[in-house]
Parts: structure tokens; sequence; C-alpha cells
């Protein structure tokens, strides 16, 4: 499958809010409860998003028939998680692969992108977290080469902090 990605527009706020939504409601049926807080976001979390939008940092990956994948949100800080970081490094969350297209890898598909990303613009560090309690997602970014580096007690949950090096 060809994938286009692309910088999400202004308008298109709603579409996220709905993939989130999507995303905390397939976790959940799982038993996890790591993105409830999308299946009814607060004013802090839709500010979130409003701010990853105004900062041109949300991307929607679509198919070749313009049908919407997924999308991620990849920015230069993350102050929030990670504090100031002298490390020049891309900091990717919200990562969804939409239901319907799980099981294709895709997930790990759009990493190798952000990864291509980071390298074209002299980034070669890349950086997340992940809930701790969500082990199978742990065990994920852990095979696909990131190293645990620390943990972020959060007020919804204790999250690992990851990064990876990037070559080229």
């Amino acid at each position: 499958m060809e994938l286009l990605y692309r910088q999400a527009a202004a308008g298109e706020i709603d579409i996220a809010l709905v993939m989130l939504k999507e995303a905390a409601e397939a976790i959940r049926q799982k038993g996890l409860d790591q993105w409830s807080i999308w299946l009814n976001p607060g004013e802090d979390q839709v500010k979130w998003i409003h701010d990853g939008f105004a900062n041109g940092e949300f991307y929607f990956v679509e198919n070749e028939s313009g049908r919407s994948v997924g999308m991620f949100r990849l920015s230069e800080e993350d102050i929030l998680y990670w504090g100031v970081q002298e490390n020049k490094a891309g900091y990717i969350h919200s990562l969804v692969v939409r239901k319907e297209f799980a099981g294709q890898e895709l997930g790990q598909v759009m990493m190798k992108y952000v990864e291509k990303y980071l390298l074209t613009k002299g980034i070669n560090l890349l950086r997340l977290d992940c809930n701790a309690a969500n082990k199978w997602l742990c065990a994920y970014y852990e095979n696909a080469g990131f190293v645990k580096v620390g943990q972020k007690q959060m007020p919804h949950a204790l999250n690992n902090l990851y990064e990876k090096q990037l070559r080229s």
C-alpha cells in the first residue's frame, strides 16, 4: 500500500479528534485505559490539539485512494514530558492507525517515514513516551529500536520515555 503523508489543515481538527476517540475505543476493548481521555476530551486536551495544529505538527496519512489511514503529531520539542533538552530531536505523539487498517504494519511504516523525514532535517534522534502499563506497546517500541531512557509521572499515568538514534 502506498501512503501519502500531508500536514493537517487547520479545518481538520475534528478529524484528528475522531481518530483519537476511535483509537481510545480500540485500546479500551483490549482492556487498557491508556487513551481514555480522548473518549471525552477536556479543555486541556482540546487545547493541546489546537496548539499542535497551529504549529503545523499534525500529519495525516492517506492511502492511494485518499482514505484516511492514520495520523501523528511531530514536534521538535516536548517540554511537558521531556523538559528542556540540549540534543536536537523529533518528538512523536498521537500515532494512530485506524482500526480498519490495523494488522498491516502501518505503524512501522509511518515511523520509518518520520525517521527519514527527521534525517533530511539533520535530526538524528527520535523520542516518544508510552504508558508504562501498556506492556505490549512498550515492547513494540523496544523491538523497533527505541531505548527506554527514563520515566515521567503524569496526572493520568506513569509514562516510559524512549529514544532512538537515527542513521541514514
